[in-house]
């Protein structure tokens, strides 16, 4: 008897012998994981300028909360001497951890091994955490950092980019979505972006296009560079890809921080309310003078913006494109809202086609994700030209009609000075929906300006005068004061009042406090069918 318990004493320390031998070198194994392609290649990605992939999640999650998914996932396909690349992760590391003490999902690519690439498991991994951020209502963030699909996995790689689109667009309007592009993205990998809510890029570090500089000198004879075809500037102010770019990695994660503290979880809750508001500096600044009362001169509407919201509170997006139109998040005594105004200083705040854009996709994500809009007009109209009409004016400002229209989140909207014409109807007049629509006493209303209009109006009696500019000046003050005064407008009903500039930022709190209970039926449909 005193033998076997002996024996079995003797078993029970060589199995903790061995148990310990493999806590060790399981935990051993995850530090090596965590090297992905090497030690030399993580310091190339710093002298570049580049974080790692690693010390990127670290900065962006908070401490001690990132928990890795899918970590052990290895390629299987070893055609073309993949296999001496195999690498635990896969070029990808998965999971989810708290920003903000935000439950975020996050897919962060690691450019030292295989440059990032997308093959078969590395899709697969991406695949399934978005799977998980869109069953637990959380945001996503995905950090792109790829030389694209792995060629060594032919159809492999393209079907994980299809299984990553396939959930991108699953999940458009019922999580955020945000992409930083923290490196090269190319070919089929720009999608994944493109289908997301907002992206980010990295100044002198990240790129996005189609097809690359050596295709496009081979096809069609043009020579161009990276940059010049898809660095951060080109889609900043260009193409509008861009939401905002980054002096480098981490000023681009603080961005992103940021933004998502003022996006709900998910499509089925609220946006975050904050309640931490000094008001003073509102009650001092006289807002009659930050607007001057011509017409034709112009102003900085970011000014006025953040004479209205809570201070320091508003974010823009998109600053650098399509400029004759602001968007933006905002808070407003707390409430999280979204703002779409002109900027006069910019085409005198004209609509053409990429402000139509840019606020039409705008004004759609904040009606997915419960974010009450605030409009501020101060617009002459569309803009005039051959260039815009054959470029598709029509189509593309049906856009911003058709997102103001479809909006089911508290609308209010304030005329500052102008708005004219179509443009009118378009900046979420009481037509498309607004529940509240405010103007100031000086500003017009009308199907177009006063000195348009009385030359059609009043052509034959301006003709007839004995003295043309003095009729011509009676005449436009006649319609000023008939047409496109607003007290005409609230008499229709088509205003709802007429108020005093400096009161602005509190008659808006009023009714936006009274509408964000706000709940709309909308008639029973697949979906609609939007000008694209």
């Amino acid at each position: 008897m005193a033998g076997n318990q002996t024996n079995i004493g003797a078993l029970t320390v060589q199995i903790d012998k061995i148990n310990s031998e493999r806590i060790k070198n399981l935990k051993q194994e995850k530090v090596l994981m965590k090297l992905g392609g090497g030690g030399d290649r993580l310091k190339a990605q710093n002298i570049r300028g580049k974080m790692t992939v690693w010390q990127r999640i670290e900065y962006l999650f908070d401490p001690d909360t990132f928990t890795e998914v899918g970590g052990f996932i290895e390629l299987r396909n070893e055609n073309f001497g993949l296999s001496k690349s195999k690498t635990a992760g896969d070029g990808v590391v998965t999971g989810f951890g708290r920003i903000n003490g935000q439950l975020v999902y996050c897919a962060a690519q690691d450019f030292t091994v295989l440059g990032g690439s997308l093959g078969e498991m590395h899709g697969k991994k991406i695949a399934n955490i978005m799977d998980l951020a869109i069953q637990n209502g959380a945001p996503l963030v995905t950090l792109n950092d790829s030389v694209g699909a792995r060629i060594q996995e032919g159809i492999s790689a393209l079907s994980g980019y299809g299984e990553v689109f396939f959930r991108n667009t699953k999940a458009s309007g019922v999580i955020p979505q945000i992409s930083v592009i923290m490196g090269p993205c190319a070919g089929g990998a720009v999608y994944s972006p493109g289908i997301t809510d907002f992206i980010a890029m990295v100044k002198d570090t990240s790129n996005m296009f189609i097809t690359g500089p050596d295709i496009i000198k081979t096809v069609t004879g043009e020579t161009v560079t990276k940059d010049e075809l898809g660095g951060p500037d080109v889609h900043m102010s260009q193409s509008g890809v861009a939401a905002y770019v980054g002096e480098d990695d981490e000023s681009t994660l603080d961005w992103v921080k940021r933004l998502l503290s003022y996006l709900p979880a998910n499509n089925l809750e609220s946006p975050p309310f904050y309640n931490n508001i000094d008001t003073a500096q509102h009650k001092e600044i006289p807002q009659e003078n930050l607007v001057p009362s011509q017409t034709t001169k112009a102003y900085k509407m970011r000014q006025v913006i953040d004479f209205i919201v809570d201070d320091s509170s508003f974010f823009e997006l998109q600053a650098g494109f399509a400029k004759n139109i602001t968007i933006g998040f905002a808070r407003l005594e707390g409430y999280t809202i979204g703002i779409v105004a002109n900027n006069p200083v910019e085409l005198a705040g004209c609509l053409d086609i990429n402000a139509s854009d840019k606020a039409a996709r705008f004004v759609r994500f904040c009606d997915a994700f419960n974010i009450p809009l605030l409009t501020l007009v101060d617009v002459p109209g569309f803009l005039p030209g051959t260039d815009q009409e054959y470029s598709g004016i029509i189509r593309h400002g049906a856009k911003l009609l058709y997102a103001y229209s479809e909006a089911t989140v508290p609308k209010l909207t304030v005329v500052l000075r102008k708005a004219y014409g179509g443009a009118y109807i378009c900046m979420c007049s009481k037509h498309l929906g607004a529940d509240v629509v405010l103007a100031w006493p000086g500003s017009e209303i009308a199907v177009m300006g006063p000195k348009a209009a009385v030359t059609i109006v009043f052509k034959q009696e301006i003709k007839e005068a004995s003295d043309p500019a003095k009729k011509t000046e009676e005449c436009e003050k006649e319609y000023m004061e008939s047409i496109t005064n607003p007290k005409y407008a609230a008499s229709l009903g088509y205003i709802d009042d007429v108020i005093e500039p400096k009161e602005t930022r509190s008659i808006i709190i009023t009714h936006l406090s009274t509408l964000i209970g706000k709940s709309v039926e909308m008639p029973k449909r697949k979906h609609g069918n939007i000008p694209l």
